[in-house]
C-alpha cells in the first residue's frame, strides 16, 4: 500500500475530474488493487480485492493529512468502491457528495454519479482520446462542410458534448441505455448546447437505416464494451462495425476504434481492420493519459485512428478541358 500512501503525500489539489494513482497498470508492486480517482469536490478509492477496516483507516489518515496541507478551507469528500468478486460495496467515508454532482474536464462539464454503479458517468481513460477527437474538429478543413460525427455505444455522451463544443454540425448518439443517454441528454445543456445532438436509444445491429440516414459522416467513434452478454462481445461483434466503416465515412473522414480489452491486443483491431475495411489507412495510436501509465501497453485502452482516403480529382478535371 505504501505506493498508494506516496502518491497521496505528494498529490495536488484536483480540479478536473482525473486519475490520481494507477495501481491496476502494474507499476506499483503491492498495489495493483487500488486506484484513485478525483471527482472533484470528491475523492473516489477503487480497490478490486477485498480490503480491511485498518487499511481503510490507513487512506483515510493519509488523505486527512494531505487535504489539510492542499485544502485546509475545504471539507474532505471520499467514498470508497469494493469490486472485489461477491464483496460489492460503496460507501461513503467522510464529507458529503454533490447532488448533481458535476465535474469538469479541459473546459467542458459532465454530470456524474459515484456512490451508485461501477461506471460513474464518465471514463477517465478516455481523456486524451475526447482531446484528439476536440482537435480534430477543431482543426477541420475550412473549406469542407461542417463536421458531422457519429458516436456509437455513446455511453453519457461525453464525445458528443467535445465535438459540438469543438464547432461539429451534428453529433448522432447511439446507445442501448436510456440511463446513460438521459445522462447525456443533460450533459449537453450543461455546456450551452441546445442543438445538434441527436439520440437514438436503440441497438446498434438493429438501426443501421436510421445511423446511415444522417451520414455520411467526418468522424465515427466506436467505444463498445468489451464484453457485455446481449449487447456486445468483441470477439464477435466488432467485425460487424468494421464492415461498416467504409458506407458510413465521407472521403477523407476519420474512425476511432475503442478497446479496452486487456486479452486482446492492439493485432485484434489492426488485422480485422486491415481485412474488413482495407480502404482506411491507419493514421495513430491515441495515447493514454499519463496517469494510466501500464507495465504493458498491449493490455492497456487501445484508441486507435483510421482515415479514409480522400476523393482524387482526376488530372483532366482539375486541369480543366482545352476544348
Amino acid at each position: 500500500m505504501q505506493f498508494l500512501l506516496n502518491a497521496i503525500a505528494t498529490m495536488a489539489l484536483p480540479t478536473d475530474a482525473q486519475r490520481l494513482f494507477h495501481g491496476r497498470g502494474g507499476l506499483f508492486a503491492g498495489c495493483e488493487q487500488w486506484a484513485l480517482d478525483a471527482f472533484p469536490p470528491v475523492l473516489l478509492l477503487t480497490s478490486f480485492q477485498a480490503v480491511t477496516e485498518e487499511q481503510l483507516a490507513t487512506v483515510g489518515v493519509a488523505l486527512s493529512t494531505r487535504w489539510a496541507q492542499i485544502a485546509p478551507d475545504q471539507p474532505l469528500n471520499w467514498v470508497f468502491q469494493c469490486r472485489a468478486e461477491g464483496q460489492l460495496e460503496t460507501r461513503l467515508m467522510s464529507g458529503t457528495v454533490p447532488d448533481p454532482h458535476v465535474v469538469t474536464e479541459n473546459g467542458a462539464s459532465f454530470r456524474v454519479h459515484v456512490l451508485k454503479g461501477q461506471n460513474h458517468g464518465l471514463f477517465l481513460d478516455m481523456a486524451e482520446g475526447r482531446e484528439w477527437v476536440r482537435r480534430r474538429v477543431s482543426n477541420y478543413a475550412p473549406d469542407q462542410p461542417r463536421l458531422k460525427v457519429l458516436n456509437l455505444f455513446a455511453y453519457t455522451c461525453a464525445f458528443s458534448v467535445v465535438a459540438l463544443k469543438a464547432g461539429a454540425k451534428l453529433t448522432v448518439n447511439v446507445d442501448m441505455s436510456h440511463g446513460a443517454m438521459a445522462i447525456g441528454q443533460q450533459n449537453h445543456p450543461l455546456n450551452g448546447i441546445s442543438t445538434g445532438a441527436t439520440f437514438l436509444m436503440h441497438d446498434i445491429f438493429k438501426t443501421w437505416g436510421k445511423i446511415t440516414r444522417s451520414g455520411p459522416y467526418g468522424l465515427v467513434i466506436v467505444d463498445p464494451p468489451s464484453y457485455q452478454k446481449g449487447s456486445f462481445i468483441a470477439t464477435k461483434d466488432y467485425a460487424k462495425l468494421m464492415r461498416r466503416l467504409p458506407e458510413l465515412l465521407a472521403p477523407g473522414g476519420y474512425a476511432l476504434l475503442c478497446l479496452n480489452a486487456p486479452e486482446l491486443g492492439l493485432a485484434f483491431l489492426q488485422d480485422q481492420m486491415q481485412a474488413l475495411a482495407p480502404e482506411l489507412h491507419f493514421i495513430e495510436r491515441v495515447a493514454n493519459p499519463a496517469a494510466f501509465a501500464d507495465v504493458s501497453p498491449e493490455r492497456s485502452l487501445k484508441v486507435l485512428a483510421y482515415q479514409m482516403p480522400s476523393l482524387q480529382v482526376p488530372v483532366s478535371d482539375a486541369l480543366g478541358s482545352n476544348a
